[in-house]
């Protein structure tokens, strides 16, 4: 086969193999989440995305890889609805209770709710030893939030010697709060309102403080 007809069949050999991979990491989440990561085999990850063992080694060598693959994926959709959020709802020159608020409350309804969210955190949460993310990968949403707490410390909106630590803090009073107060009260029973509520208290308590 000549170079020539080679690079003419490359884009759809790419797209046949990225069709793959996406296949092997849908069939991994799917059989991480029912079985475990112990339990889950490269055998049924390969039957239930209909693709051989081998393919399976092949892009991504074992099945810790493709465990970490499946969280990154979930982790990188949440990160980028928080980076959303960040960008649209704390925008320079937006009045600043106003702002937390709307972003508080923007991630507590969004990306909490979220499929990817509640894969990644299922995932993450299993008690077997499992294969992790990197610290630098997992905190990526944190740095964001650092970021642009030191933007509003540099823009006089907050008084803050620790950007980090006021992010921290903003978090824990608002949007750890109210995740929190899910995972004990149950969708079911913590309403919407209330958790909207929760935010909304925390961002007061945080302004008392930070300016």
């Amino acid at each position: 086969m000549s170079r020539a007809i080679a690079a003419v069949q490359t884009p759809g050999r790419r797209r046949r193999s990225e069709g793959k991979r996406a296949a092997i990491l849908e069939a991994a989440e799917a059989l991480f989440l029912a079985e475990g990561y112990e339990r889950a085999s490269v055998d049924a990850i390969a039957g239930r995305a209909q693709v051989s063992k081998r393919t399976v080694y092949d892009h991504f060598g074992d099945k810790g890889t493709v465990f970490l693959r499946v969280i990154e994926r979930a982790h990188n959709a949440v990160v980028d609805t928080i980076r959303s959020a960040i960008d649209e709802e704390l925008a320079q020159g937006r009045d600043l209770r106003e702002a937390l608020t709307a972003f508080g409350q923007r991630v507590v309804t969004q990306a909490f709710p979220s499929s990817d969210y509640v894969t990644f955190r299922r995932l993450t949460s299993q008690r077997w030893a499992i294969p992790q993310l990197d610290e630098a990968t997992r905190d990526r949403p944190e740095r964001m939030l650092e970021a642009r707490f030191a933007a509003l410390v540099a823009e006089g909106e907050i008084r803050a010697a620790d950007p980090g630590l006021a992010a921290r803090h903003f978090t824990a009073l608002t949007i750890s709060l109210a995740l929190e107060t899910l995972d004990v009260r149950g969708d079911a029973e913590a309403g919407e309102p209330e958790i909207l509520a929760i935010v909304a208290d925390g961002v007061d308590v945080f302004l008392r403080a930070y300016r």
